[in-house]
């Protein structure tokens, strides 16, 4: 039976909780070893479901996984004894496409079934097989797959009709090992994309841009193996920060890179939380009630749309109506339909929430539609009257390291029950 978790609300979360590494570094991270027989050392790689599951796949492809004694996870694939990700993998996690660009680059051919994951939308990976194409290869879709060949790729100025993260990730681990120079254009900028770059440099690559919209990859014969700590997760980061708004407490995140959350920290200070902001962590005091604020979720440095869930839950709490508008995601509003079973009054007009503030919310047995969805859920059950029940909670187990451990350390009454 799959575990859910119960919260007894009304708690004023207080202490110091330190944010883990990012799951959305570590996933293209563990990919990035598909490019080296060398061995690559992790540090800080986070214990989390998606993880699990691309290591998974990596020992299905030929990857060997060692932990070492002074820390860190130690990756090499010598050699590939399968170049198939195949679909009871692929299909509960969108990231396992990213071996699509590392498997190509290494051995000039790929077969990766198209992706699943969280229920929010179609997230289609056509940019990535047109930029592959651009870079030379020979792409077909059969039978729900994804195949690719190519003798050897070809450095090309690629221009992607919308901002995406993995596929930036994906064609920049592809150029790589590519011939010539590639100029990605209209590249995401998120810290994920730049904490690859910093990894595949370590590995030899000659990379330059990422964190700007035009990375430039002069690509090399071969890469080396080499040790890198992933980054923390801002997002994590974010969700612990409001839920100490949320609950009124008072509550710093260490292990944070506050620059990579100036879109929600400005958020959290126009709700009226009260924020100190120090080199590697942020102390938020919640106020007695939070601020109407209007949301337009952005790709990086905008307002990042896996906070959207868990500022609705703040601002369903404030004195006045707010607006929250989608931009990337066009079936991101699940959430909405549970916190209004704890009392939320949230409508839906297309591509925009608008959510009148409530005084308080109950406690009520709800579920889980994805990752961040879960995470909102959490906290509204955090600041609500009497119990909740959140069910479904592997979508949180996906991209959150122990969270109900975190908020236990914080004060929190929360138990993870089957």
């Amino acid at each position: 039976m799959a575990a859910r978790l119960e919260i007894e609300g009304g708690v004023r979360l207080q202490g110091e909780v330190s944010a883990s590494s990012a799951k959305n570094a570590a996933l293209p991270a563990l990919a990035a070893s598909l490019l080296t027989a060398e061995p690559v050392v992790l540090e800080n790689l986070p214990a989390l479901a998606d993880v699990t599951t691309i290591r998974q796949l990596l020992e299905r492809l030929g990857a060997e996984f060692s932990e070492l004694p002074g820390g860190g996870t130690r990756v090499q694939v010598s050699r590939l004894k399968s170049h198939e990700a195949p679909y009871e993998l692929v299909s509960t996690m969108r990231a396992s496409v990213l071996v699509l660009g590392p498997l190509l680059a290494r051995t000039g051919v790929a077969r990766v079934a198209l992706p699943g994951g969280c229920a929010i939308g179609l997230r289609p990976i056509d940019q990535h097989l047109k930029g592959l194409t651009r870079l030379g290869a020979d792409i077909e879709i059969e039978n729900g797959f994804v195949q690719a060949r190519s003798s050897r790729l070809k450095g090309c100025r690629i221009t992607s009709d919308l901002v995406t993260v993995t596929g930036t990730e994906n064609l920049m681990m592809a150029a790589a090992l590519a011939e010539g120079t590639t100029v990605i254009e209209n590249a995401a900028r998120e810290p994920e994309v730049v904490d690859l770059a910093w990894l595949l440099q370590a590995m030899g690559a000659r990379i330059d841009g990422a964190g700007t919209e035009r990375i430039e990859i002069v690509g090399v014969p071969e890469l080396g193996g080499c040790r890198h700590r992933i980054l923390p997760d801002r997002i994590e980061t974010g969700t612990l920060l409001v839920a100490g708004a949320i609950t009124g407490g008072d509550v710093t995140v260490t292990n944070a890179v506050p620059r990579n959350l100036s879109a929600l920290l400005a958020k959290l200070e126009e709700a009226g939380a009260l924020l100190e902001v120090g080199e590697d962590r942020i102390r938020c005091q919640g106020p007695e009630r939070p601020r109407p604020t209007d949301l337009i979720t952005s790709p990086f440095p905008g307002f990042p749309t896996d906070m959207q869930a868990q500022m609705m839950a703040l601002i369903g709490l404030a004195d006045g109506l707010s607006r929250v508008t989608e931009t990337i995601f066009e079936n991101r509003f699940m959430h909405a339909a549970e916190l209004c079973r704890m009392g939320a009054r949230i409508e839906i007009d297309g591509a925009t929430a608008i959510v009148r503030g409530v005084e308080h919310y109950e406690g009520a047995p709800v579920m889980a539609t994805d990752l961040r969805a879960s995470a909102s859920l959490v906290l509204a059950g955090l600041a609500a009257k009497g119990r909740t029940g959140v069910s479904r909670v592997y979508h949180l187990d996906r991209g959150y390291e122990r969270l109900e451990a975190k908020l236990q350390k914080l004060g929190a009454k929360i138990q993870r029950l089957p």
